[in-house]
């Protein structure tokens, strides 16, 4: 079985080639997301809401975030397709110091994640370089940034002036520096998702952050419709015209590659 890495995905941003990450959690949707051609697979702590019921992400551990880790690395482990590249949530107050951000990566790394995520700016640049330098691959998230939703206003775009555009830029290209090998870039107009994927040498991944990021990212529960509440805008529901979970993988892999997804209705202009 070949496996996708983050050399793969950089040559994907070099070929101007688009690609998908869904999130999973357990054995089953990971496989079938690789059956589906799915290029990566988030590990989220999304899960505090779409599988332990929570209303936010804060409630979730580094062992709950372990646990789930080695589901998804068994399930990617046992297809005979290829293998996505698999991420990894560092949960709420895992990665406050250096130090306690290397403790958390490594019980991830040790569960099967390839890269661990954390949330934040600038301030993390001392963390990600701590990372880097001993080895741990980091994908940085900016924009929305769910653990602090609360210090943001709540769940709502980010960026919308300049002054709150160019900070994001700003930590984007202070991550890169540091070491990220990866960005997530949630919920911003699509100018400010063009232009940080434009100035970035990593693959930037968009979640509402327009057509113009480098590969986009949905939780799997909203793709599939099953997710309780409200729907974010840049959401498309994948199985109301499919005949099951792999089809709606498939077909959501299929038109982030084309460029299909996301159409002007799941975007903030």
């Amino acid at each position: 079985m070949s496996a996708i890495t983050l050399a793969t995905l950089n040559r994907f941003k070099a070929d101007r080639k688009r690609f998908s990450m869904l999130t999973a959690y357990d054995a089953s949707f990971a496989a079938a997301a690789a059956r589906a051609g799915v290029a990566s697979v988030l590990v989220g702590d999304s899960l505090g809401m779409v599988v332990q019921g929570g209303d936010s992400t804060v409630s979730v551990t580094i062992e709950n975030m372990a646990y789930h880790t080695a589901c998804v690395a068994r399930g990617i482990a046992g297809s005979k397709d290829v293998a996505p590249l698999i991420v990894a949530d560092l949960p709420l107050g895992t990665y406050y110091t250096p130090e306690a951000a290397g403790e958390s990566a490594a019980t991830l790394m040790r569960a099967g994640a390839n890269v661990v995520k954390l949330e934040g700016g600038a301030w993390l640049a001392d963390t990600v370089r701590f990372l880097t330098e001993r080895g741990v691959p980091v994908c940085a998230h900016l924009g929305l940034t769910p653990q602090t939703a609360d210090m943001l206003g709540g769940y709502k775009v980010q960026g919308r002036d300049e002054t709150a555009a160019r900070r994001i830029r700003d930590d984007a290209a202070a991550l890169e520096a540091a070491g990220a090998r990866l960005m997530v870039l949630e919920c911003v107009p699509n100018a400010v998702g063009a232009a940080v994927a434009s100035a970035l040498s990593i693959p930037v991944i968009g979640i509402g952050a327009g057509p113009g990021t480098d590969a986009q990212v949905l939780v799997m529960h909203d793709m599939l419709g099953v997710s309780q509440g409200r729907k974010p805008r840049f959401v498309k529901d994948y199985m109301a015209q499919a005949c099951g979970v792999e089809e709606a993988f498939r077909a959501f892999a299929e038109e982030v590659e084309s460029g299909d997804y996301p159409a002007p209705e799941h975007c903030y202009g």
